[in-house]
């Protein structure tokens, strides 16, 4: 609408009577996915928006395409939309983001999702990594307190790989050597009293301390407590950053030790986990950091509405990500 008339009509909503102002608030609380859908997408720009290209402040409307406001940068001169440099940049079917945020909302597989919203299969699993591309950056910057850390194994899959550097196997196989080796991937889960998670695909079999340096060092709190099994990679990793650190022995029995310290929330979560993963029926190794941003989101945002996914999806974290 032209700016003259959505003034004129924002003039005469004070000379409507009190059931034409209820037909108009009735109508602005009904509308269609699409609509919603691009509300939050031009709510999310107005809020902190900047050229993608330059990142400056200084741009001006430059039409409409696709229902979404256009600009131009006045420094780099390049036009954009609000989504350019998002992963839903040029995606198409906005009426249906809405049901599709619904159905990672309820953890339907590819297929299933494809029915409930009416895509065909191939888009469905575009639209899921497309989706979750910044979903799984929805984490905490820093674990407090006491911390627990525990490692989880799932067998290494090439799921949907054209080549395959092993010979190939029946779903649901398993490894051909005994315990950890090569053949697993590993999953780091560290998680503090409070709740906050974070989890790192550290690579194929045993979680070594290099590995533990590497994702664990910069994202402790100076004054937490690491709490883990036995493993010595994470006694040699401790001493080394001068992390506090207590070690539950599981292979004595022990299960909480000095009343306070154990790993038992880590490892309801892994169970958690694997039980949510179970139902996918096999999930590629490459996206497996999709998934477990997938399943932290649900952890911490239980009663998320799909317009709330689409923001997080758009970059849009809620505060609990803690600096």
């Amino acid at each position: 609408m032209e700016t003259n008339k959505f003034a004129q009509m924002f003039a005469q909503v004070n000379q409507m009577d009190h059931r034409q102002r209820n037909a108009l608030l009735t109508a602005l609380s009904h509308l269609s996915d699409e609509t919603q859908v691009v509300e939050i997408i031009e709510s999310r720009f107005d809020a902190d928006g900047v050229c993608p290209f330059c990142g400056h402040n200084r741009y001006y409307r430059h039409g409409f395409a696709n229902k979404l406001q256009r600009y131009r940068c006045r420094e780099c001169k390049k036009t954009f939309n609000a989504l350019t440099g998002t992963p839903f940049t040029r995606l198409r079917h906005k009426n249906k983001w809405l049901n599709y945020f619904k159905a990672l909302a309820d953890s339907l597989t590819i297929r299933k999702a494809a029915t409930v919203v009416g895509l065909h299969r191939t888009t469905s699993f575009r639209w899921r990594h497309r989706f979750l591309t910044w979903v799984k950056l929805d984490h905490p910057t820093v674990l407090q307190g006491i911390t627990e850390a525990d490692e989880t194994y799932l067998l290494e899959s090439s799921k949907g790989s054209r080549k395959l550097d092993r010979k190939p196997r029946k779903r649901g196989g398993s490894a051909t050597k005994r315990g950890l080796s090569k053949e697993q991937v590993c999953i780091l889960i560290a998680r503090d009293r409070s709740g906050h998670t974070l989890d790192f695909v550290t690579g194929k079999g045993p979680v070594s301390k290099t590995q533990l340096e590497t994702y664990l060092k910069f994202v402790l709190d100076h004054d937490a407590l690491l709490v883990s099994d036995g493993n010595r990679a994470y006694k040699a990793f401790c001493h080394t950053e001068g992390i506090s650190h207590e070690a539950v022995n599981l292979s004595k029995g022990q299960s909480v030790i000095k009343g306070a310290y154990h790993i038992q929330n880590v490892n309801a979560y892994h169970s958690r986990l694997k039980s949510w993963l179970a139902h996918f029926h096999g999930v590629a190794t490459k996206y497996l950091p999709n998934y477990l941003g997938w399943r932290r989101s649900i952890e911490q945002h239980p009663n998320f509405s799909a317009e709330s996914l689409l923001n997080v999806a758009l970059g849009q974290f809620p505060h609990l990500t803690r600096t």
